[in-house]
C-alpha cells in the first residue's frame, strides 16, 4: 500500500497488527493514540461487539517524520482475532508494508498463536505475499501475567524460521514494549521503502532517511 505524493510531499505505509482474539492488538494502538502527542496522530476509530472484541479493525493515521523532506504517515489497523472473522482479516492485510504479530503470553493461548501465525502465512500467501519477504515483528504480550510460557518457549514456536526477527516483550494496556515494537517496524518498512519502491518512483536522492 505504500504511495508516494510528491506534489504534498507525503509517503503512506500500512502497519497492521495481527495475532489471536484479545491477545493485545487494540491495546498496542489505544496506548500509542493516547501516549502520541495530537499533531501527530489521527482518529483512533474502533468497531467492536459487546464484548469488546474488534469485529472489523482499527484505523489511526500516524504522522512521522521519518524521509528527508516528505511527511511520512503510518496508516495503522488491526484484524479481528476471531477465525469467524477471517475474510475481513484478508481484507485488512491487502497492501500491508508491515506486520506486527502480537502473541499472548498465557500458556492455554499457545494454540491460539500457533493457529493465528499460520493463519497470517497463508493470507499473505494468497495476496501474493511471504512472511519471508515482509517486514514483521513479534511482540510477546501480556507478561505481567502469572501463568505465561517464558520467552525462549515463545521464540521456539513463533520465531524459529531461518531469519530470527526482532521480537519484544510487552504489557500493552501500560505500554511496556509498545513503542519499542512500533519504533522497529516503522524502521524496518521505511528502510524497505526506501530500497525497492523508491527506486521505481523517483531517484533514491529524493528519499533519505532521517
Amino acid at each position: 500500500m505504500s504511495f508516494v505524493n510528491f506534489a504534498r510531499r507525503e509517503v503512506q505505509l500500512k502497519i497492521v497488527y495481527y495475532g489471536p482474539g484479545l491477545g493485545g492488538k487494540t491495546a498496542n494502538l489505544e496506548y500509542i493514540h493516547n501516549a502520541i502527542a495530537p499533531d501527530a496522530r489521527g482518529t483512533l476509530t474502533s468497531v467492536a461487539t459487546s464484548k469488546d472484541r474488534t469485529l472489523f479493525f482499527d484505523f489511526m493515521p500516524l504522522v512521522a517524520r521519518a524521509i528527508e523532506n516528505f511527511t511520512t504517515r503510518f496508516q495503522m489497523y488491526t484484524v479481528p482475532g476471531q477465525v469467524m472473522y477471517n475474510m475481513t482479516r484478508r481484507l485488512v492485510l491487502r497492501g500491508a508494508d508491515g506486520v506486527v504479530f502480537v502473541a499472548d503470553s498465557q500458556w492455554n493461548r499457545m494454540a491460539d498463536n500457533v493457529e493465528s501465525f499460520a493463519n497470517l502465512e497463508e493470507n499473505l500467501r494468497l495476496q501474493g505475499d511471504s512472511i519471508d519477504e515482509i517486514p514483521y515483528v513479534l511482540q510477546y504480550n501480556k507478561r505481567d501475567l502469572p501463568n505465561i510460557a517464558p520467552i525462549n518457549y515463545l521464540e521456539f514456536l513463533l520465531n524459529n524460521r531461518g531469519v530470527r526477527r526482532p521480537s519484544f516483550s510487552a504489557v500493552a494496556v501500560t505500554g511496556q514494549g509498545v513503542f519499542e515494537t512500533l519504533n522497529m517496524i516503522a524502521r524496518m518498512v521505511l528502510n524497505r521503502f526506501v530500497k525497492t519502491h523508491a527506486r521505481r518512483e523517483a531517484k533514491e536522492a529524493d528519499l533519505v532517511l532521517v
